[in-house]
C-alpha cells in the first residue's frame, strides 16, 4: 500500500467514525449483531437514516452484513477496527501522514512561500525579491547541514546544488543573514546555532 493509499484508508476510517450516530452503531454492534430496524429503534432514527450510516461504515470495512430471510443482519468487523487502529499507532507509519506537507512547523507564511518557490522535488525554482521570503528559503536550506560540523566550501556547494544551481547566491545569503559563518579565504563553513 502506497503512502497515499494509507492516507486515503485512514481518512475513510475517521470519516466513517466522525458521526455520533455511527459511533453509537459501532457500540451497539460491538454488543451483538443487529438488523437495521433494531438499530433504528435503539437510536431513535428512521430505518433509511440508519441504513445510510451502515452503508458508510460498511464502505470503510467496519461493518458487514449477512442476509437472514428478508432482513440483513449487520455485525462489527472487529478485525478491521483493530487492524486500522494498530496500523495508525505504529510509530513508523506516522511520518507517512505528512506526505505533501510543506512546513511541519505550521507557519502559514513559510508554507505559502515554500509552495510558491519550491517544487515537488524540494528544489528552489526561483529566488524571491522580498527579503523575508528569501529568508524562508535560506532557513529551509539550513536543514541539510548538521549543527557543529564544519564543511569545506566544495561540500557546501554540493549540498546547495541539490536545492538550486546558483550555489553562490545561496551560500552568500546564508552568510549575510548570519545563518552560517565561514573562515576567511575560502575556509570552512558552519551553521550558526542560537
Amino acid at each position: 500500500m502506497t503512502d497515499q493509499e494509507q492516507i486515503n484508508a485512514l481518512l475513510n476510517f475517521f470519516k466513517a467514525l466522525a458521526d455520533e450516530n455511527r459511533l453509537k452503531i459501532v457500540g451497539l454492534l460491538a454488543q451483538k449483531p443487529s438488523s437495521v430496524e433494531a438499530l433504528a429503534d435503539a437510536l431513535g432514527l428512521s430505518a433509511s437514516t440508519t441504513s445510510h450510516h451502515l452503508a458508510r461504515l460498511a464502505k470503510s470495512g467496519l461493518v458487514s452484513a449477512l442476509a437472514d430471510g428478508h432482513y440483513y443482519i449487520y455485525s462489527l468487523n472487529t478485525d478491521a477496527l483493530r487492524g486500522m487502529s494498530q496500523h495508525l499507532l505504529q510509530e513508523e507509519n506516522l511520518p507517512a501522514l505528512s506526505q505533501g506537507a510543506v512546513s511541519p512547523e505550521g507557519d502559514p507564511f513559510d508554507s505559502k512561500v515554500m509552495k510558491a518557490f519550491v517544487d515537488s522535488e524540494g528544489r528552489i525554482s526561483a529566488f524571491p525579491a522580498q527579503e523575508k521570503k528569501f529568508l524562508v528559503l535560506l532557513r529551509y536550506v539550513t536543514k541539510a547541514f548538521d549543527p557543529g560540523r564544519h564543511y569545506p566550501e566544495k561540500e557546501v556547494n554540493e549540498i546547495l546544488k541539490r536545492y538550486n544551481e546558483d550555489t553562490a547566491s545561496l551560500r552568500r545569503g546564508l552568510v549575510e543573514y548570519k545563518l552560517m559563518e565561514r573562515e576567511g579565504g575560502g575556509g570552512a563553513y558552519w551553521l550558526v546555532v542560537d
